[in-house]
């Protein structure tokens, strides 16, 4: 009898790299590319795939996320609920609970604002009325695995998120941006009337008031300043001056026009001279000032730029289709009157030194260093081209001289030179444009044009550029998306471009930046649970990244935060295309899996797979559930005998794998508010050829 050689087994290695890929076919793509994924991006440097970190609502004071919760073991005689607020007889130490957990011995509370010393012997009360005794003190962070650490971190940024709030007003939030470490948002009124301002604050949201603006003409050589106690000349009205908006003429030559800015004022102006002091009669104006209001529901789109050259002169320029636009320094507001007759433009850069508003297919711009004059005699211009503007990108150009990218949604002019002294406006190219609130600049400048994200830059010959269209592998996904584009921003810290659309879904396009340049090595798809209408990715005075955006229900919310979709689960998927091991046509009998990751925190994944094509005719393996217990300690930052002495940050985790096809493809899905995110880095298959297929 002669006994048949078993075969030998081999082992196949996918790298989780490449992304997301509707088009590619199955004997031709590579391992690790996926063919369905939701809420996974693409590791920095190409390492792998991660599902991503969630985002919380955000109003100045601190994150949820930032929450502590502490242990405290007790003997129970009456009850003790979530939610009750405990007070500790003779040390008047305050809590309230977050859980109560009776699985073992000794019961104890899951608490937080805690407030005071918690001894270990004395009567604990809910409404004055003892339920049980402490028998510890409270132990911070004091869970006895990583995953009720995890846990009850949730809870804790459970009960924290409540604290903070909206906008104030209705509707959704119309634009938000950061200046020296304060974030700005915009939403409509209560009834919907007009648009307020408010700023973050360690209390939330806090109103801006807009202020007041006069228009005046001067009546000599004085030169009115910011800080200036004005006062009518007849009505004894008076006002301090916070900015001077000089729009024709000069104070030197006696013929200055313009508005003066102030936060409020005493009495009533009318038609008369205005003094300075003892220096009379140095302007006159016609009627009373005005109240700053903002008509409602624009689109606000904002840049920071220093016309001063002061440290303490930077300033946020922006426009919003419905009102003029502005000038901002987080107190004073400054309308600025360009002298079109439909005065609301709707995109804005600075070049240059000039500020730049787009009005359909017209580019209007400041006169050199001077954001508030639009005349043409101090250097203001009118540049047409023909489609109407979806937004401005300052290109490098050349190595001396950059150009503006002016984008229309089928074509791109590019404007050389200076100053309207020698400025070059030249058509790129036809049938190649750019949807609106798309365009961002990450090493080179990318945006969603028809035929899908399209990177746009610079080549060697002077003043040229070079586009490509780096979305082919995942087109099909992008025609039922793109005319859905509803905001776009860059993440420093990934390498990433990101853009979002009005369902709630969204691009993740992750760069790598090797010898050769910046590359793209990937695109995944994501879904939130709010909708991204207005967003900002700034750094603030230490150089850290904030990612900001403001949804359809008046909340701004930190993007790259915390582990849930600010208190729901986050659902993150990925499917590979299906993988044959170097071996089509042939049968395989798979004998195992490793999956290889690393993370920092705990985390649970449920991995299935399908074989031959996940056809029925076959037997299919059944689904697996991985605990992930990725929590190192980090020194110097814990308290002893109060962390978790095993842990880890990487682990390849062995999985059975029972099945027989032509090809394996892997799911693996996380679906939880308290998960970490793990960085699945590839998988290891362990196979035996059968037979060859015919």
């Amino acid at each position: 009898m002669t006994i048949p050689q078993l075969a030998q087994p081999k082992f196949d290695y996918i790298p989780f790299t490449g992304g997301y890929d509707t088009e590619s076919r199955p004997w031709n793509i590579e391992p690790g590319k996926l063919r369905e994924t939701q809420n996974y991006e693409i590791g920095i440097n190409n390492q792998g795939y991660i599902d991503i970190q969630g985002y919380e609502i955000f109003d100045g004071r601190p994150s949820p996320s930032d929450s502590e919760y502490s242990i405290l073991d007790v003997t129970i005689t009456g009850s003790f609920s979530t939610g009750d607020t405990i007070t500790q007889l003779v040390s008047a130490a305050t809590a309230v609970v977050l859980n109560v957990d009776t699985s073992g011995t000794p019961d104890f509370l899951v608490i937080a604002r805690i407030t005071g010393t918690f001894d270990a012997t004395n009567d604990l009360q809910v409404s004055s009325v003892t339920e049980g005794t402490a028998s510890s003190l409270a132990k911070k962070s004091g869970a006895a695995t990583a995953k009720l650490h995890g846990q009850n971190l949730n809870l804790a940024a459970d009960e924290f998120r409540g604290d903070i709030a909206a906008v104030p007003g209705s509707g959704a939030i119309l634009g938000l941006y950061q200046l020296n470490d304060v974030w700005y948002a915009f939403r409509n009124n209560t009834g919907g009337t007009a648009t307020d301002l408010y700023k973050s604050s360690s209390s939330g949201w806090t109103s801006v008031a807009l202020g007041r603006e006069l228009s005046f003409t001067s009546a000599g050589t004085y030169v009115i300043a910011e800080d200036d106690v004005i006062t009518g000349a007849t009505s004894a009205a008076t006002a301090t001056i916070t900015r001077v908006v000089i729009e024709s003429g000069s104070f030197a030559a006696g013929d200055a026009a313009g508005r003066l800015i102030f936060a409020s004022q005493t009495g009533t102006f009318q038609s008369e001279n205005l003094d300075v002091g003892a220096n009379l009669n140095v302007a006159t104006i016609s009627a009373d000032s005005s109240a700053i209001t903002l008509s409602a529901s624009g689109r606000y789109e904002m840049v920071k730029a220093n016309f001063g050259g002061d440290t303490g002169t930077l300033r946020i320029y922006g426009c919003d289709r419905v009102n003029q636009g502005f000038e901002f320094d987080g107190t004073v507001y400054v309308p600025i009157a360009t002298g079109m007759t439909t005065d609301t433009p709707n995109h804005v850069i600075v070049h240059k030194n000039h500020l730049f508003f787009a009005f359909s297919g017209s580019a209007q711009h400041s006169g050199i260093a001077n954001p508030y004059i639009f005349d043409p005699i101090f250097g203001a211009a009118e540049l047409a081209v023909g489609d109407t503007i979806t937004g401005f990108m300052s290109e490098p150009g050349s190595e001396d001289s950059g150009a503006l990218g002016i984008y229309s949604r089928d074509t791109i002019h590019m404007l050389y030179g200076t100053s309207a002294a020698d400025w070059n406006l030249v058509k790129y190219r036809n049938e190649l444009g750019a949807f609106a609130h798309s365009i961002q600049q990450f090493g080179r400048t990318m945006y969603l044009d028809d035929r899908g994200i399209t990177t746009l830059s610079t080549v060697l010959a002077h003043g040229n550029f070079q586009q490509a269209t780096i979305s082919r592998h995942i087109q099909s996904f992008l025609n039922t998306k793109k005319t859905l584009i509803n905001a776009s921003c860059i993440a420093r810290d990934k390498n990433q471009y990101r853009v979002f659309f009005t369902d709630k879904t969204g691009l993740y396009i992750t760069s790598y930046l090797d010898a050769q340049g910046n590359e793209v090595v990937g695109m995944m798809p994501i879904l939130f649970v709010d909708t991204v209408d207005a967003i900002a990715s700034l750094e603030d005075s230490t150089g850290k990244e904030e990612i900001m955006f403001g949804s359809s229900d008046g909340k701004v919310y930190q993007l790259d935060k915390g582990t849930s979709f600010d208190g729901d689960n986050i659902l993150a998927v990925l499917t590979t295309h299906v993988n044959f091991a170097k071996s089509i046509r042939w049968n395989k009998k798979y004998l195992g899996i490793t999956i290889e990751a690393n993370g920092d925190g705990y985390a649970e994944f449920v991995m299935t797979t399908e074989v031959g094509y996940g056809t029925v005719d076959l037997p299919q393996p059944s689904s697996q559930t991985e605990v992930l217990d990725f929590s190192s300690t980090i020194w110097d930052n814990f308290t002893w005998d109060q962390f978790f002495w095993d842990g880890v940050t990487l682990s390849p985790s062995n999985l059975k794998l029972e099945g027989s096809g032509e090809n394996i493809s892997i799911t693996i899905k996380k679906d939880s508010d308290y998960f970490d995110p793990i960085n699945l880095t590839g998988a290891m298959i362990r196979y035996a050829h059968r037979r060859q297929l015919r």
